[in-house]
């Protein structure tokens, strides 16, 4: 399919922000990120009655500050041995869960060739066994090459292959059966977010997972609103912050408080070297999932060191 990212960044990158809030007025480019995160509809705030800011705590999921770098349809056998090269030679901190996921081409490559220090993962697999189904790539198959993860639910897999919240589900709960970790990803689109529904589709997109999952265990939900993947529009942190605390809650009301505890819920969109810091002194934000910046290697260290900025509350 000729369809690539970059196509669904560069239809949303040409829409004028107006706000969560539907509005007839046309707000200037100039002042678009301030005006978008500043008009949040009341219902998409979380109750001013939430308890305050935990006493001792650096993350609210009980696991490992977590980063993915998505690689998507990107690279060759030189650029991605170049990637390998700079990863391999890059300093990280030791209490973060590293994962990439190149394309399928070259995930042997990657493997043969990267430090053990980062784990593999794969951008999409099949519902369930091999068999004839061309053109799909199977669990057991991505076992055999040395695959630990796989990322379902992608926006670019929802939107523009058209892949829907069953047949995500589906995917998921075949892989966690052969013990392969899932990087679960949600979000709104832009005219969603300006309707206010940013969180019911999140949380409809949630009870998809759930419905199928068999377990909690080794997911990562990546909440990743469509309109900042590849625009280079990226969530506030406090907006950010505000949806993975309510993906938390929404875990803690209808799967388990346990499970709301320790899944790890991670950001993407637009995430680089500039804004992760700032990302990742958030509460509910537990690491994140990377597009573009994860192809430079030195940014991609940086994002994944961003766990450095994690506080202990006050």
């Amino acid at each position: 399919m000729a369809v690539t990212s970059t196509s669904l960044a560069s239809q949303l990158s040409t829409i004028s922000f107006s706000g969560i809030r539907p509005s007839s007025n046309t707000v200037s480019l100039s002042t678009t990120t301030h005006s978008f995160f500043q008009n949040v509809d009341s219902h998409l705030r979380l109750s001013e009655t939430k308890k305050a800011c935990r006493a001792v705590v650096s993350m609210a999921g009980s696991g490992k500050f977590f980063v993915g770098g998505n690689w998507k349809c990107n690279g060759t056998k030189d650029s991605i041995s170049k990637l390998v090269s700079d990863l391999n030679s890059a300093k990280l901190e030791s209490d973060v869960d590293v994962v990439v996921a190149p394309p399928f081409l070259y995930i042997d490559q990657v493997r043969s060739s990267l430090t053990d220090r980062i784990e593999i993962c794969a951008q999409n697999c099949w519902t369930g066994k091999g068999g004839a189904f061309t053109g799909e790539i199977s669990v057991e198959q991505l076992k055999d090459i040395g695959c630990k993860w796989v990322i379902l639910g992608h926006s670019e897999r929802r939107h523009v292959i058209g892949e829907n919240d069953e047949f995500i589900g589906k995917k998921a709960a075949y892989a966690l059966s052969q013990n392969v970790g899932v990087i679960a990803c949600i979000g709104e689109l832009l005219e969603e977010r300006e309707a206010g529904k940013t969180f019911d589709v999140c949380f409809q997109q949630l009870k998809a997972f759930a419905d199928a999952l068999p377990s909690w265990d080794d997911v990562v939900i990546a909440y990743e609103p469509v309109w900042a993947i590849g625009t280079g529009k990226v969530a506030t942190s406090e907006q950010a912050q505000e949806v993975h605390a309510a993906v938390r809650d929404w875990l803690s009301n209808n799967v388990s408080a346990e499970v709301a505890s320790k899944t790890r819920i991670i950001y993407g969109g637009s995430v680089n070297g500039g804004n992760s810091a700032d990302l990742a002194k958030k509460e509910d934000i537990d690491g994140f999932l990377v597009g573009g910046a994860s192809l430079k290697g030195p940014e991609f260290a940086t994002i994944i060191n961003s766990v450095t900025s994690k506080k202990v509350a006050a």
